[in-house]
């Protein structure tokens, strides 16, 4: 499918991607680009690159499309770095949380004649480095693209065929409402998981090992999210700052209702709030997107079943 892929960042993403590309042949050459000479070292003695640099602008050069897995917050600069050795017609892409604000940091610094396309996996873990990476990452997960208006179709339509190839569900849709609804479905329940954990750190020592040891399902999600590579995620609220604080202060009013509900006793509010989200929870399951999983017996006072 491509002559000559580079890759900007070999953590789960980038290292996940190499892999799946050299697992489905999509490639003949894979250049690894990272700032750390040891995870470029790492990469080449797992074969998961055929050469690799610290340099963008040497690690760009002859490559038809180049796919940055870098934090949001550094791809501004790696896009410095590298704008003056793309090729004519490369492919620029991304693998970012944010949208919106990539396109206004990467598209005023790249020549005219490459094709800038932002990508979003929706896939990962909370785990990171090129160690962590597995071809199947992308399997049956959507993958967003926001090309601009002005981008030209081949090039949307081959890069929706590596993803595809990948094994992702490719959608089209406009960057600023990807900000929106990856505000809700994935930037705040991180927001909310770090200032849970966040919660149970600043409790009194005795409580907190009983917080550790007793841990249900839901306190052990809540970690796992929180797990998360923290620099990635500070430069997500940062760069999506607008659409977070809007689905913030629509959770903080959600949340007020639900407080004063259980200071009234009002439990016909709080079944009828809990059946709505019930649903939604369903309608992931029949749209793919989960397994059903009963209930853990640590867990059976929500209900034995659903």
């Amino acid at each position: 499918m491509f002559k000559q892929i580079t890759i900007i960042g070999f953590g789960l993403i980038g290292s996940s991607l190499a892999r799946a590309i050299i697992e489905k042949k999509l490639a003949e050459t894979i250049v690894c680009v990272d700032k750390d000479q040891e995870v470029c070292n790492k990469v080449l003695a797992m074969g998961l690159a055929d050469d690799a640099t610290t340099d963008p602008a040497l690690g760009v050069e002859g490559s038809e499309l180049v796919v940055l897995c870098t934090p949001v917050g550094a791809m501004q600069k790696v896009a410095q770095q590298m704008g003056r050795s793309l090729q004519k017609g490369a492919i620029v892409s991304d693998v970012g949380s944010v949208k919106t604000s990539v396109i206004k940091a990467l598209q005023p610094l790249l020549p005219s004649h490459v094709h800038l396309i932002p990508a979003h996996p929706i896939a990962g873990t909370e785990f990171s480095g090129p160690e962590h990476g597995f071809a199947e990452l992308f399997i049956n997960r959507w993958c967003i693209l926001t090309p601009q208006a002005h981008t030209e179709l081949k090039a949307i339509e081959k890069l929706t065929q590596l993803w595809e190839a990948c094994g992702s569900n490719v959608e089209i849709m406009d960057p600023e409402h990807h900000d929106l609804v990856l505000g809700i479905t994935s930037h705040l329940p991180h927001l909310i998981a770090y200032t849970i954990v966040g919660t149970a750190t600043d409790l009194e020592d005795d409580i907190k090992s009983e917080v550790v040891k007793f841990s249900a399902s839901g306190f052990r999600d809540f970690t796992r999210i929180a797990a998360s590579d923290p620099t990635m995620w500070r430069d997500v609220f940062l760069n999506n700052k607008e659409a977070v604080l809007e689905m913030l202060q629509r959770f903080t009013e959600d949340l007020t209702a639900l407080q004063k509900a259980i200071r009234k006793g009002d439990g016909e509010y709080l079944y009828n709030h809990f059946s709505e989200t019930r649903d939604i929870r369903r309608a992931i399951i029949d749209a793919g997107q989960a397994e059903y999983v009963y209930p853990e017996d640590d867990d059976a006072d929500t209900e034995a079943a659903a």
